[in-house]
């Protein structure tokens, strides 16, 4: 646990078990996960480099999460949620992107609050290149994971990782991720993830695609060979 953090040990223990059985998201929780999401990642490598600076760039995040919970994500079904934590995944079928050129229109103000002008060329740039390297076959995405800043440190995103995967597992379906933090490659390595190519455009900040294989090929992976077992050590 953080030394940081004033969580006790028997409060911890239950933020742990909440997040190791997380309920599904509804739309009545998106105000609230809205909030979770833009303090997560307020200071993320790649948010900090296409979102604005400043006071604006708060309330911009978190209109930025609202229309992506409330659109693209809670309807799915696959949106998780315990106590200061939150994933959000997209199932088979579920758009990756934001769709075509009539809606990104629409969208552009939302997007222009994010990014403000001087940054909307990058905030673009990073959307092209996750649409042109996101898989093709089949796949669960885990688009967002995030843990309230205060409660950082204490596993919450392990358990909540771990919970949720167990649900993909049980579909014998690969899932997918982009690591903008390289803080967290061990983490994704640990639960079966393995570190691909840095698909950032130029001057961007890395992110690094990782695919989990499905759990029968996961586990021949495993008896076969070391894999990529090294990025977890």
């Amino acid at each position: 646990m953080n030394d940081r953090n004033p969580i006790g040990g028997r409060d911890r223990y239950s933020l742990l078990a909440e997040a190791a059985s997380p309920r599904c998201a509804t739309v009545g929780d998106i105000e609230d996960l809205s909030e979770l999401f833009a303090a997560a990642f307020l200071n993320d490598p790649v948010f900090d480099w296409i979102a604005r600076k400043g006071s604006s760039r708060g309330p911009g995040l978190r209109r930025f999460f609202r229309w992506l919970l409330a659109v693209r994500a809670i309807p799915y079904g696959e949106v998780w949620m315990a106590r200061g934590v939150a994933a959000i995944w997209l199932p088979p079928g579920a758009p990756a992107t934001a769709g075509g050129l009539v809606h990104q229109i629409r969208l552009f103000p939302m997007f222009l609050d994010l990014c403000g002008f001087s940054r909307l060329l990058r905030g673009q740039a990073i959307a092209d290149a996750m649409e042109k390297h996101h898989p093709r076959a089949p796949h669960f995405y885990l688009a967002f994971i995030g843990v309230e800043p205060r409660l950082q440190g204490m596993g919450l995103g392990s358990a909540l990782l771990e919970g949720t995967l167990r649900r993909v597992d049980a579909t014998s379906l690969p899932a997918y991720l982009e690591n903008s933090n390289s803080r967290n490659t061990r983490l994704y390595a640990r639960y079966g993830f393995a570190a691909g190519t840095n698909i950032a455009p130029r001057g961007a900040p890395p992110v690094i695609a990782m695919w989990r294989p499905q759990a029968g090929n996961r586990n021949r992976d495993s008896a076969a060979g070391q894999g990529s077992r090294t990025l977890s050590q």
